[in-house]
């Protein structure tokens, strides 16, 4: 199996552009501290919040950060064991061998897909082009920088 097909999530999202796959919110995180530690904010902090009272929570706020990389900052995907382990649309494949919906029969049917249009749209593609061609092509997007962060709603 191609890697760019172990990236292919069983709702149909490629993997490989989550913003959280691609280790957005480590790097953003990162990046607050890199400029944070320059300036030295961190050591006086308390000076700080003498002008801004919300500072005095720095403490606070560098823990969400540690958190957010914690839970956020390296996933595998969802084939290998990152996503949300409640997923229903996981739940239902896994048992069932599928590799994602678009291998059900009863995929244009599902209550479970019917709630996002743009999942079915991405399934019944997956379904026509095959696994492999879907996520061969949307690697190419990735590649040139695509992530699902820039769609807009």
């Amino acid at each position: 199996m191609s890697k760019s097909k172990n990236l292919v999530g069983y709702c149909g999202l490629y993997c490989g552009a989550c913003g959280i796959y691609q280790r957005k919110i480590k790097q953003a995180v990162e990046s607050l501290r890199n400029v944070i530690n320059a300036y030295g904010f961190d050591k006086i902090m308390p000076e700080l919040a003498k002008w801004e009272p919300s500072l005095q929570h720095y403490p606070e706020f560098d823990q969400v950060m540690n958190g957010l990389v914690k839970l956020f900052g390296e996933c595998p995907g969802c084939v290998d064991g990152g996503g949300d382990h409640a997923c229903p649309i996981r739940e239902c494949c896994k048992p069932r061998g599928y590799a994602t919906c678009a291998e059900c029969g009863e995929l244009d049917n599902c209550e479970k897909i019917q709630r996002s249009q743009h999942t079915l749209k991405t399934l019944q593609e997956i379904k026509a082009k095959g696994a492999n061609k879907w996520a061969e092509e949307m690697q190419k997007k990735v590649d040139t920088g695509y992530c699902y962060l820039d769609e807009k709603p």
